[in-house]
């Protein structure tokens, strides 16, 4: 596939490279809200607002004083103005958390990214009414709880389980593995083929997220910033692990390094 990666222009501000609304976190999962958050600024959005609890806020200010905040009664308001929502990272199944994720995709007309908690608060909704735009990235067990069948029937079927979801969400699916499948609403299918074990690592699905959601923000068409976002996630973990090994590079070393992948897709 042939990746052409969002324009930079002179003339420009950070309004021009949109703005994510990012629903994520829980009381023992800040750093998930974290690194969604800061994957999405290292990959060109002009700016990230984090909507979580008072504990997670305060936790990611800590970290990431580029990112702006939100309480959770703000969401109505911060959602206006937002050009990409993604949700789900440690957001948690609490009873607090499945309303959260109700409220948000039942008022959102954004391109939406759901991953991890969101896809499985998502699982157990009946008939759920989702954003046009959806991008959904389930790890095979996730994608198990989307479709309701057994972890065995996606690992030995994982085309055929992306098309599925796709069929039955009306989305774009990144079933991911070592070889991510990415599914258009068309039955397009593109296999990733960056990667390798040092993305074995807690928080990896989460960086994936924010890479995503800012091609998005840059106003990629959502198939295409699903692929390069995979693609270019894949390619910090190639070029990470030359430095740290395959063993040592986290989550947090994956979003080090994505301006390395971006750098080597731009052409002079």
């Amino acid at each position: 596939m042939d990746f052409k990666l969002p324009q930079r222009k002179e003339n420009s501000n950070k309004g021009t490279y949109g703005k994510v609304l990012n629903i994520a976190g829980s009381k023992y999962m800040s750093g998930a809200a974290c690194l969604s958050s800061l994957a999405a600024l290292r990959s060109g959005c002009g700016y990230v607002q984090l909507l979580s609890e008072d504990t997670v806020l305060r936790a990611v200010a800590r970290l990431a004083p580029e990112v702006i905040f939100a309480p959770v009664e703000e969401l109505e308001n911060v959602i206006k103005t937002a050009d990409v929502l993604a949700i789900g990272c440690g957001l948690s199944t609490s009873d607090e958390a499945v309303e959260l994720f109700k409220k948000a995709i039942s008022i959102s007309k954004l391109p939406t990214v759901i991953d991890a908690d969101g896809l499985n608060i998502l699982s157990k909704l009946e008939n759920p009414v989702l954003p046009p735009t959806v991008i959904l990235t389930p790890h095979p067990k996730e994608a198990s709880r989307l479709l309701q069948t057994p972890l065995e029937n996606v690992l030995n079927n994982m085309e055929e389980s992306a098309k599925e979801i796709t069929k039955k969400y009306n989305c774009i699916t990144v079933l991911k593995s070592h070889r991510t499948i990415v599914c258009s609403t068309n039955n397009e299918i593109y296999y990733n083929t960056t990667g390798n074990s040092a993305l074995a690592k807690s928080g990896s699905g989460d960086v994936l997220t924010g890479i995503i959601s800012a091609l998005l923000a840059q106003k990629m068409q959502a198939y295409d910033a699903a692929c390069l976002g995979v693609y270019i996630h894949g390619l910090t973990g190639d070029i990470a692990k030359n430095d740290l090994t395959e063993y040592g590079v986290l989550a947090s070393d994956q979003i080090r390094y994505i301006p390395y992948a971006f750098k080597s897709l731009i052409k002079d």
